[in-house]
């Protein structure tokens, strides 16, 4: 049984295209999408760390209070997902004349419940395309938080509380150096 995204919870969403299709052809897919998680997820969740690979994604979140959530209509969190999923399945499907699911269902959900999983997912996220041989570190990847975490710019992403879970940006920056075998990050993120 699939369990429920409860609010003041953290969580790793992610998902991966229906039998590993590609999720995003072009850039303006990955843009898309980001858009549509603003409308969807924003309103109800915060965002620590996400990145966005061609076939499948991961986003690590807050689900909000609901005293947090500004709407009239309190829709359940799982629902925001499945709304966005939809949307962009819509557009992408008119886009490339295709049809059907894009999206494995159920989305997965794992449960954040300590500071180590917090910080280990933080950088196993940031690193998914180093992992996947696109690239040699996360800086050099366009769809992803790391380069946001190092920025200044106005952002949605909790990047101070981020940081903060490094102690600060040279950390940071340092634990995202190391070289870890992502198959025992795996194990440990029970992924």
């Amino acid at each position: 049984m699939i369990q429920p995204l409860e609010n003041g919870n953290y969580y790793h969403i992610y998902n991966r295209g229906i039998n590993s299709t590609t999720l995003f052809k072009e850039n303006k897919n990955y843009q898309h999408f980001l858009n549509l998680y603003d409308i969807h997820i924003e309103p109800i969740a915060e965002t620590y760390a996400w990145c966005l690979m061609k076939n499948h994604f991961h986003f690590l979140v807050r689900i909000k209070d609901l005293n947090e959530i500004e709407s009239e209509k309190k829709i359940l969190p799982s629902q925001s997902f499945s709304n966005l999923f939809n949307a962009y399945t819509k557009a992408f499907n008119k886009s490339y004349t295709r049809h059907g699911s894009l999206f494995e269902r159920p989305f997965k959900r794992k449960l954040i419940d300590n500071e180590s999983y917090f910080q280990n997912l933080i950088a196993y996220i940031h690193n998914n395309p180093v992992h996947h041989k696109i690239c040699d570190h996360p800086i050099e990847y366009p769809w992803s938080s790391y380069t946001t975490c190092l920025s200044d710019k106005p952002t949605k992403l909790k990047r101070n509380e981020v940081i903060e879970m490094f102690n600060d940006i040279d950390n940071f920056k340092y634990v995202h150096q190391l070289k870890s075998n992502p198959f025992s990050i795996e194990l440990f993120l029970g992924i």
